[in-house]
């Protein structure tokens, strides 16, 4: 039996989507039960799974999944449900999107692997997963930034950042790669006072 199509009207939702949105798996199931197509696309083209990504909504997730949902599917931004998982730092989100194909190699509108904005926000375990799931520490986006450079850049040199730091560097990032604008992550470390952060990369850069 075919699926139904559960067309987007322009300015509402479709019911699935609504349902992932609202984290009402009863819902959910019945509709997929029913036959709606599971990576039915709002007015954004935005899926259900990309409703419960965006949220972290691991149960609804792993419904989708099982279901078919693609966790690659592109919205009018150019971001993913996998993408999504990864800049929210939601780790069985992303686990679930891993075990159903997710591309690690995939970029969002900025040009950037799921790990760089979970290295901005210093998701350490959705960064751990993401580094064993094959995603290159050392991709550059379109700013010039890898997740290096954005956990330096971007983030507030506190612990969190310093660990985020190690885990990259542990999981084969470049402690000599300049940024966009030629500028090394120790120097941008040490011109933002950051001297732990600065520690651990000159030892890094020394070993390399």
């Amino acid at each position: 039996m075919s699926r139904s199509r559960e067309a987007a009207v322009p300015g509402q939702a479709p019911d699935l989507y609504r349902a992932a949105k609202q984290e009402d798996l009863p819902a959910v199931r019945r509709l997929l039960a029913a036959g709606v197509e599971v990576d039915v696309r709002n007015h954004h083209d935005r899926t259900p799974l990309f409703a419960a990504a965006t949220r972290g909504y691991a149960e609804i997730a792993r419904a989708l999944l099982a279901a078919g949902a693609d966790p690659n599917a592109f919205d009018e931004r150019h971001d993913s449900p996998f993408l999504e998982a990864g800049a929210g730092g939601f780790v069985e989100v992303l686990s679930a999107c891993l075990d159903h194909g997710a591309d690690v190699r995939s970029t969002n509108r900025f040009g950037g692997t799921a790990l760089i904005p979970a290295c901005e926000r210093a998701h350490l375990p959705a960064i751990r997963l993401l580094l064993s799931a094959g995603v290159d520490p050392n991709h550059v986006n379109r700013l010039g930034w890898t997740g290096l450079h954005e956990a330096i850049i971007l983030g507030d040199g506190s612990g969190r950042y310093l660990e985020v730091v190690r885990t990259l560097l542990s999981g084969g990032a470049d402690p000599t790669l300049p940024d966009g604008d030629g500028t090394s992550p120790l120097r941008l470390a040490l011109d933002r006072g950051y001297v732990q952060i600065a520690d651990l990369l000159e030892d890094a850069a020394v070993r390399s």
